[in-house]
């Protein structure tokens, strides 16, 4: 057994830089309050109270920040999971200040606005902080400082893959400098790489050029080789990390949770972090507040035009899946003449079709039918974006015929999502229409971002509401 004692320059950097990164976001806090004072109070200069309150949040804020990770290695991972969590650590924060300011019986003498401009302006001034020092942290990189060099264990093109995404991403600040081929009698080794054929080989390579990292880049089928590599640098303080070929099983991501007190990695679970589902709930809600109190006088003539013009009741309402395959009613404008249905079928609506009155043609060529699911946002069953929800009957129809279908329903449905304002709406009349429908929705699923839902709600309300294939 081998045992290296590696040089802690690099620990005593980032113990440096978590150290600084703390005592910059409490300065942060202050600073934060002191313009918010200037901003909000007539007079700029904060009373026993005020500062008593900041001192508070200066003091939590060094307790709890650390329990959101934001101070951990954030090298390679994502800036924009660092910001939410910042925020949202910064807002814990904040309410652990009111609920002692509260508790003391002072909360009558703060000023709400004077509150409110502070969390913002220091919520964005975190975030701010944040990316300014991995901009900064990135050009160092891209200048070949601060980096972290990688050896890879692996063959094949998953280890190529692993290579050429180091290469890609020279932000994150790694560097790949040499290969163990594990497959030497099938695969090339990579060029420009200096490649080694056995263990023993690169492990003293990388013990006399003090390589930080070793990677393996292996099926999980190769269970031999990765217990090699871990029994020979089992007495070096060098990282070593399992990157496993998992292609052909995962349907989502690769990421690893965990469960129980042990690592997992999803293959077939929902795609969303639970910081990224409590970021869309928010959002619904706000949206469907924000919508059902803007769209109230239109909703209301609407259903007196419906009311007006047919008999029957001014809302449609049908069972529909939801998250994880739950049943709820989802609620639309009536558009069509009452009529009766045969049990356990659906009919879809053709062009010309009879049933569709004046008013539900105009109704459905808008997507105007379509405003009451704001309810069913407002009561948690759908999402403002997301897969659209079909007739269960359809469902039992398509989950056998298109590959994937049952797993749109990994995530609440939408009022308006990806398929649709790529033109993948109205009638499926052909196999082959439902299968684009539900690819589109799957790579939704796969490439979440807030960003990509406000694009899916701007384009709804630019091109979405006129579409020829609506009827």
């Amino acid at each position: 057994m081998h045992t290296v004692i590696r040089q802690t320059t690099g620990r005593d950097f980032a113990d440096m830089e978590s150290a600084l990164a703390r005592l910059l976001d409490v300065m942060l806090v202050a600073l934060g309050a002191a313009l918010a004072s200037l901003l909000c109070l007539a007079d700029p200069a904060l009373s026993i109270v005020e500062a008593s309150f900041v001192a508070f949040d200066m003091a939590f804020a060094i307790l709890l920040l650390p329990w959101f990770g934001v101070y951990d290695s954030w090298r390679g991972r994502s800036t924009w999971r660092l910001s939410v969590r910042i925020v949202f650590g910064w807002i814990v924060v904040q309410a652990c200040g009111v609920a002692v300011m509260f508790l003391l019986h002072r909360t009558a003498s703060l000023s709400r606005l004077w509150c409110v401009t502070w969390t913002a302006l220091t919520a964005c001034a975190l975030v701010a902080s944040r990316l300014l020092v991995h901009a900064a942290l990135g050009r160092m990189r891209r200048a070949g400082r601060n980096l972290r060099t990688v050896a890879v264990v692996g063959a094949g093109a998953h280890r190529d893959g692993v290579i050429a995404h180091i290469a890609g991403s020279p932000d994150a600040g790694f560097r790949a400098v040499a290969t163990l081929n594990t497959w030497p009698d099938s695969e090339p080794d990579v060029a420009g790489l200096p490649a080694f054929r056995q263990l023993r080989e690169l492990a003293d390579w990388v013990r006399r050029e003090q390589i930080d990292e070793v990677w393996i880049a292996l099926p999980m089928s190769e269970e031999d080789t990765v217990l090699q590599v871990l029994a020979e640098f089992s007495g070096d303080l060098v990282n070593v990390r399992f990157l496993p070929d998992v292609r052909s099983l995962v349907m989502f991501d690769r990421h690893v949770v965990d469960l129980l007190g042990s690592p997992a990695i999803n293959l077939m679970a929902s795609p969303m972090t639970p910081y990224a589902l409590l970021q869309k709930a928010l959002f619904d809600r706000l949206f469907a507040v924000v919508a059902l109190l803007a769209l109230g006088p239109l909703m209301l003539s609407i259903a007196i035009a419906v009311k007006a013009t047919s008999k029957g009741p001014v809302l449609f309402t049908q069972r529909r899946k939801g998250t994880d395959g739950r049943v709820f009613r989802i609620y639309k404008f009536r558009s069509m003449r009452a009529h009766a249905q045969q049990p356990g079928v659906v009919r879809q609506a053709t062009r010309g079709d009879l049933r569709i009155t004046r008013v539900g043609a105009f109704l459905r060529r808008t997507s105007l039918d379509e405003l009451p699911q704001f309810f069913n946002v407002l009561r948690g069953e759908m999402s403002v974006v997301g897969p659209r929800p079909h007739a269960i009957e359809h469902d039992d129809q398509y989950r056998g015929l298109v590959d994937g279908y049952i797993h749109r329903y990994r995530i609440k449905p939408g009022i308006t999502g990806w398929a649709q304002v790529n033109g993948f709406r109205g009638e499926t009349d052909r196999i082959e229409k439902m299968q684009r429908r539900v690819e589109h929705d799957l790579y939704y699923l796969r490439n979440w971002s807030f960003g990509l839902d406000m694009r899916i709600v701007v384009a709804t309300v630019v091109k979405g509401f006129l579409n020829r294939n609506a009827y």
